[in-house]
């Protein structure tokens, strides 16, 4: 047992508490993990769609599914970002950089935002430990790229599905068209490129009173506010916070 400067016994004895739940939560995300890697095979991907993206030059090329998976690396994460934001938006626009010069509804969702400037900086540890990540988005390519220009993104590919169906397809756009966010991971063997896993937790009815926590356990920002004695505060993620954006 360890203790820390100037705690009291009561204190002690709520973390010994509390550190039992955490274990015990350790222990359910273990098996959920687990229960996750023994899935049996997902559905063929009935097409190799092709987005709107950048080559390696830079230059806009049409870019296929299977071209997002790097030679050796059979894994693809791929973020399914509400952009343009869902009709019921109302947070404030950006007010500075090439996105806010984009009218209201087709400016990006604030969380999906915050959520890969978060993703952004991992990425390049993801690709060493042999994965594949990219964004894909149903605006046009050059606002997507613009968005990154805008918060710093560097290490992200980026791609429009603004010419397929795919974001429909696998259930990150309602029949409508209003966008929804996914986290999607696709799987390549030998007959193809299978569909793994999405977070469909997204889509369960929410516990009264709870965060739907959709993919909580990977949303830095939000786990960090859970080790806090005020915890998630009500507020949302912003575009720009004042007069400056984040960056």
């Amino acid at each position: 047992m360890i203790t820390f400067p100037n705690e009291s016994a009561k204190y002690r004895t709520a973390r010994e508490k509390l550190l039992k739940k955490e274990i015990e939560l350790r222990r359910a995300m273990e098996a959920v993990a687990e229960a996750r890697r023994a899935l049996p095979p997902g559905g063929l991907v009935p097409q190799d769609y092709v987005f709107d993206g950048l080559d390696m030059s830079g230059k806009t090329a049409k870019i296929k599914l299977s071209e997002l998976f790097a030679p050796g690396k059979d894994t693809l994460i791929l973020y399914q970002m509400m952009f343009p934001r869902h009709p019921q938006e109302t947070r404030d626009v950006a007010t500075s950089g090439g996105t806010a010069k984009l009218a209201r509804p087709d400016q990006p969702c604030p969380s999906c935002t915050a959520l890969l400037d978060q993703f952004d900086g991992a990425v390049g540890h993801l690709e060493a430990a042999g994965f594949n990540f990219a964004v894909v988005a149903k605006t046009a390519l050059e606002n997507l790229v613009t968005l990154g220009r805008d918060r710093g993104w560097r290490n992200m590919r980026l791609v429009s599905s603004a010419n397929n169906s795919f974001k429909r397809d696998y259930n990150a756009e309602d029949a409508d068209g209003a966008q929804i966010p996914l986290l999607s991971v696709f799987h390549r063997d030998g007959d193809g490129i299978r569909h793994f896993w999405s977070s469909e937790l997204g889509f369960a009815p929410t516990e009264p009173g709870q965060d739907p926590r959709a993919i909580g356990t990977c949303e830095i920002l939000w786990n960090l506010m859970d080790f806090t004695p005020e915890g998630r505060p009500n507020w949302h993620e912003q575009l720009q916070y004042g007069e400056a954006c984040c960056h």
